[in-house]
């Protein structure tokens, strides 16, 4: 067999199904008593609608749009009614309750994944001294990803804990067109390390931040006096590769407060506190910076720095890289951030944070505490963690670039499991709980399959269960790749967005996206598969690749549709259900002056949704604004 071909997969063939776990007087008192209590009802909600008392909660309902609906609780017959959401939380997403109890039993874990098997080297830092025992004091247990942010929006790469969804809110029922509506074209460049190219605009990941601030920490902040005053304001934020952090105003495009000027490119997607505190988490992809290499923390009060992480950590086994494009995630309840770098340890920091809305002031006084690991057939001088962390309970999913999916004991600071992948990765693990089981997808680039040159290998696909580390099944796509013999010169195929993991009228989906699939830069292939199968049930063919992530969306009556720009500047409308285009644009660079051009629009960033509006970066150096509606056709 020749080399190029002996990692296809030509049939898909590795399908392995889950197994599903399978009266007189009486009547009389009573009417009187229903009335006494509905008359007193009326009345309490007449005086609180006129007091408007303060503890007063506006609340919205499970699958309804709008997000001022206000709801007051009165005695009612069984069945009680649904609890409504808060106004804050995301309508797309599920309640994942079995989380509370959801726990690895080691006993289940096979033992060809324990890390022992591999030769595991594990090290804890904590205080400054290594240790070798760790109990977290203020134990980390993130469950429910619709409790991750108490703000509205979209705070970290694909929204939460689970990584699972870059949309907020619903859009227009059978959308049919996609309209740009504004566009920022003055992000800038910045000359690399290597000092032979130039950052520009926004790469991967380059996922857009979409807040819906508080009144009070909106006044709190530096936004524009203007911006303030404008009813429904709701901010974009846009970390871009020529150092600076950019906010603008999701209606219109207008820069709404003073960029950061962090001095160093940023390829990853930073993170908002997601408890709504004025403050972002930001790392750097590239050491062209003039102050440190690593990963800080911004007060949105003012601007100011709060605090440094050096990336160059001599506790580290890649000592020379300190770059993070990993998204941070933060643990509201325990107050810690969780942040993986690509130095190859996972840091994590007790914030001891403050923040009084009205104050004016936000504090953090971080204690690190940190990881590292090493398996004996994997060199230490290509550790390093690029993709997001997910976290179910106590436990971090994250992969590596020597081909690792790890399961990391947050609390503990040990590893549970591990798994070798077909090649390397970047995609984050995406979680879904299913019969209290959390399950993880990931997919693979084509990397490490072949010689210098052009080949086709295998972009390997699966699921797992996050609590055992089996693989429950897995498939692949054929996909192009070049390997240089320089990094500059390499060129991958292979899956670089995240999976969407099906909602609503798609739950029994899970779509991945697939690069180069024509050829060498040439082709992109969405494929949704049975999550439980693991069988193909429809595939969408682009003649350009994507590196950015699909974005699933859904109207009120829960149907999907999915977003993808690819890098010629377009933007593919596909519905979730059959794979099948409903429409595609075009988007166009500086729309009615005499240098509009459709020319070198390339969405390697991914984009995010709110309320029907896609926001998206470009590598040109624009910031692009495109709404999902729908349109009467004559």
């Amino acid at each position: 067999m020749d080399k190029k071909d002996q990692y296809i997969d030509t049939d898909n063939a590795y399908h392995e199904p889950v197994r599903n776990p399978d009266q007189g007087f009486t009547s009389l008192v009573v009417i009187v008593t229903i009335l006494m209590v509905v008359l007193t009802s009326v009345l309490a909600i007449i005086f609180y609608e006129e007091k408007g008392l303060p503890w007063e909660k506006k609340l919205v309902a499970v699958g309804e749009s709008t997000v001022n609906s206000q709801y007051i609780i009165v005695a009612s017959p069984t069945p009680s009614p649904v609890q409504p959401l808060q106004i804050y939380q995301n309508p797309l997403l599920y309640p994942a309750n079995a989380s509370v109890n959801s726990k690895v039993d080691p006993d289940k874990i096979p033992s060809s994944v324990l890390p022992s098997t591999r030769g595991t080297t594990q090290v804890i830092m904590s205080g400054g001294s290594t240790v070798s025992e760790f109990e977290r004091a203020n134990q980390i247990y993130m469950g429910d990803p619709l409790d991750y942010s108490s703000i509205a929006g979209i705070t970290t790469f694909r929204g939460n804990n689970f990584r699972n969804c870059a949309s907020f809110g619903y859009v227009t029922s059978e959308p049919n067109a996609l309209n740009q509506v504004w566009e920022f074209s003055g992000i800038g460049t910045k000359l690399s390390s290597t000092m032979n190219f130039e950052w520009s605009g926004v790469a991967w990941t380059g996922q857009p931040l979409i807040v819906r601030w508080d009144d009070t920490t909106k006044y709190d902040m530096n936004i524009y006096e203007s911006q303030k005053a404008k009813p429904g304001f709701v901010e974009v934020i846009v970390a871009a590769l020529d150092g600076k952090i950019y906010f603008f105003n999701l209606e219109d495009g207008s820069m709404s407060r003073d960029p950061i000027n962090v001095g160093a490119s940023i390829k990853g997607t930073p993170a908002v506190d997601p408890r709504g505190y004025p403050l972002i988490y930001v790392g750097q992809g590239d050491d062209n910076g003039n102050s440190g290499f690593g990963m800080r923390i911004y007060s949105l009060i003012d601007g100011s720095l709060l605090y440094f992480c050096d990336g160059l950590d001599e506790n580290a086994y890649r000592k020379n890289w300190g770059a993070c494009d990993s998204s941070p995630i933060v643990d509201a309840t325990s107050d810690t951030l969780i942040w993986p770098s690509e130095n190859g340890i996972i840091y994590t920091f007790q914030l001891n944070s403050s923040y009084n809305p009205g104050s004016g002031n936000v504090l953090v006084a971080p204690i690190m505490s940190s990881y590292r690991y090493i398996f004996n057939d994997s060199p230490g001088n290509t550790l390093g963690v690029e993709s997001s962390i997910a976290v179910y309970g106590g436990y971090a999913y994250f992969c590596d670039n020597n081909w690792n999916l790890i399961c990391l004991d947050l609390n503990t600071m040990q590893m549970v499991w591990q798994y070798k992948l077909g090649d390397d990765t970047d995609v984050s693990p995406v979680i879904e709980e299913e019969a209290g089981i959390p399950y993880l997808y990931v997919c693979t680039e084509v990397d490490g399959q072949g010689d210098v040159g052009q080949y086709n290998g295998a972009a390997y696909t699966y699921k797992f269960n996050g609590l055992t580390g089996e693989i429950v099944w897995q498939t692949s796509q054929a996909c192009y790749t070049y390997n240089g013999e320089t990094s500059d010169s390499d060129q991958s195929g292979g899956c670089f967005g995240n999976p969407i993991v099906g909602k609503k009228g798609i739950a029994n989906l899970v779509i991945f996206s697939y690069s180069m699939t024509n050829g060498l830069v040439s082709g992109n292939r969405l494929v949704a598969y049975d999550k439980i199968t693991g069988n193909q049930v429809w595939e969408y063919n682009m003649n350009i690749y994507s590196y950015s992530s699909p974005v699933d969306v859904y109207d009120v009556d829960g149907n999907g549709y999915i977003i993808i720009g690819d890098t010629l500047g377009q933007i593919h409308l596909v519905d979730a259900l059959t794979g099948v285009r409903i429409k595609h644009i075009q988007t166009s660079r500086l729309i009615g002056t005499a240098d509009e051009t459709t020319n070198g629009i390339v969405f390697d960033a991914s984009p995010a949704v709110y309320d029907g509006r896609i926001i998206i970066g470009t590598k040109s150096g624009s910031i692009f604004a495109i709404d999902i509606v729908h349109e009467d056709v004559e």
